[in-house]
């Protein structure tokens, strides 16, 4: 076949890289509305003159209206497309970031916080996930994964440059430059995605992205909300370090900086670990993918509780972002496999709602757990219990798939 009749528009052709790249962009900005209030929850604190579980509410708001943005936008998306979701992503964060930073009190910046920035950033994740897993089938792990990895690339950029806007102005400055920078580049981007996904995405042929071409035995609905419980738990033990680690390093006597250097660099870490498990679910699965991100992160979570010295946190924060990147994805990944492609934003956005309120409850139980005791050590074992009941679901599904066929059918 001659170069010319290469239609550049199937699955995993040219087109859907380059989709997938405009995707990662979009993940990225629209991030911002997720990394935001973590930084600047110090400078709240004071301003507002609250304690540390009150500071925490605007991020617990955040994540509740992103959750069930994920879950709403996701269904939009499977029937009229990504476009008008994320440009309206971009009006509703430049209009939270702008508000947020006029607001008098706690309960209002706590409101726009959820109503405006959450639901704002939210298309700029599990929807856009799902919509670019209709554009690959061989390589459908990887390009998940890279497009979960702009939440992560938000991370990275939007602390270090929240970090160096709080050299020349306050957290409200801050805000409100976040806000232009939503507007004037999401809505560009936002267009070039107005093609829809090739007819053969929807085709019900096995591996063809169709349908599910893996197999367990348990009914789609129960499968769905094991999924949910399990991304809820995974989610709880992953918010302690990184909704708390500024504040812990602010106690330790440490300052805002190393905090936020610690997100980066564990977000960094984050995107090697998710591109890394997006070439490892391709090749044994979704679920034995799941099971080896939540060990690690476990085991990673352990390493906090010993090691408090500057240089300690910087390597814990190191090998937390390395362990924990490819557990969200993963998600998408299962649900891909088993459960119908016309339900993949429903689905996967169910899914991702559920991690994000578990980012939401743990955010909010470390809070409540440190002004308890006075100490953070109590909000790591918190952490490390919800993630073992996330390596038991993990495992049971996992098993479920053994005993349909004698083969482990993640």
């Amino acid at each position: 076949m001659s170069l010319a009749t290469v239609d550049p528009y199937v699955q995993d052709g040219p087109y859907a890289w380059f989709r997938l790249a405009i995707s990662i962009l979009l993940s990225t900005l629209g991030g911002a509305g997720m990394w935001a209030v973590v930084i600047v929850l110090p400078a709240v604190q004071q301003d507002f003159g609250i304690d540390r579980a009150g500071a925490s509410l605007p991020y617990t708001a955040t994540m509740i209206g992103f959750a069930a943005g994920n879950y709403l936008l996701g269904r939009f998306v499977d029937r009229y497309g990504i476009v008008l979701p994320v440009i309206a992503s971009a009006f509703s964060l430049s209009a939270g970031f702008a508000l947020a930073a006029l607001a008098p009190n706690i309960w209002m910046f706590t409101l726009l916080q959820g109503v405006l920035i959450g639901l704002g950033t939210s298309a700029t994740f599990g929807p856009l996930v799902a919509d670019i897993s209709h554009w690959f089938v061989k390589r459908r792990g990887l390009a998940v994964a890279c497009a979960a990895c702009g939440n992560y690339f938000a991370g990275v950029l939007w602390p270090s440059f929240i970090q160096w806007s709080l050299t020349t102005t306050d957290w409200r400055g801050a805000y409100l430059q976040i806000a232009v920078i939503c507007l004037v580049t999401m809505i560009p981007l936002a267009l070039i995605l107005r093609r829809p996904p090739p007819e053969t995405a929807f085709s019900g042929a096995a591996g063809s992205g169709g349908a599910g071409h893996r197999s367990v035995r348990l009914s789609p609905s129960a499968l769905q909300w094991l999924l949910v419980l399990a991304g809820l738990a995974c989610c709880v033990a992953m918010s302690m370090p990184q909704v708390h680690i500024v504040a812990y390093c602010v106690d330790l006597g440490y300052g805002v900086a190393p905090g936020a250097d610690m997100i980066a660099l564990m977000t960094g870490a984050g995107v090697v670990s998710r591109l890394a498990t997006g070439f490892l679910a391709d090749r044994i699965g979704g679920v034995r993918t799941l099971l080896i991100g939540s060990v690690l992160q476990c085991a990673a979570l352990f390493l906090y509780i010993p090691f408090n010295g500057l240089t300690s946190l910087y390597l814990v924060s190191l090998i937390f972002g390395l362990s924990q990147g490819g557990i969200v994805p993963s998600y998408a990944v299962i649900v891909r496999e088993y459960l119908p492609a016309r339900e993949a934003g429903q689905r996967v956005g169910l899914v991702i709602m559920a991690t994000i309120l578990g980012m939401a409850l743990g955010g909010w139980l470390s809070g409540l757990i440190y002004d308890m005791t006075g100490s953070y050590q109590a909000a790591f074992l918190n952490g490390i219990a919800w993630n073992l009941l996330n390596m038991t679901i993990a495992v049971f599904i996992l098993m479920r798939g053994r005993r349909q066929d004698g083969t482990v059918a993640a």
